[in-house]
């Protein structure tokens, strides 16, 4: 069974970093893609980056671009969000997901199969 467990979040000032993580489980992820999406209060839940687990080929949000880096350390099968020159509008709950058997990225939280129980991250002035 497929399992993701976020871990990372927490408070930061604003213009300063977090890394998350996200600990995968359960299935050979070779043929798959996985990304980060985070959702504020209020808010619908939103794409933030995603990732290609074979190609490595990625993705981002406008909202990120140039701020955000997505990883995979497959040998861990572990994937991570850096997170850097944060501001108050990145405060969300973030979470991992995993979209099966498909190796393009998409934005579309509808697709993808499996999901974290997510990690809260905290902005503040």
């Amino acid at each position: 069974q497929v399992q993701l467990v976020e871990s990372g979040g927490g408070l930061v000032q604003v213009g300063g970093s977090l890394r998350l993580s996200c600990a995968a489980s359960g299935r050979n992820f070779l043929r798959d893609v996985m990304s980060w999406f985070r959702q504020a209060p209020g808010k619908e839940r939103e794409f933030v980056a995603g990732i290609g687990w074979r190609t490595g080929n990625t993705k981002y949000s406008d909202s990120v671009k140039g701020r955000f880096t997505i990883s995979r350390d497959s040998a861990k099968s572990s994937l991570y969000l850096q997170m850097d020159s944060l501001s108050v509008d990145d405060a969300a709950v973030y979470y991992c997901a995993l979209r099966q058997n498909f190796e393009v990225v998409n934005t579309m939280s509808t697709l993808y199969d499996y999901w974290g129980q997510g990690t809260q991250v905290t902005v503040f002035s």
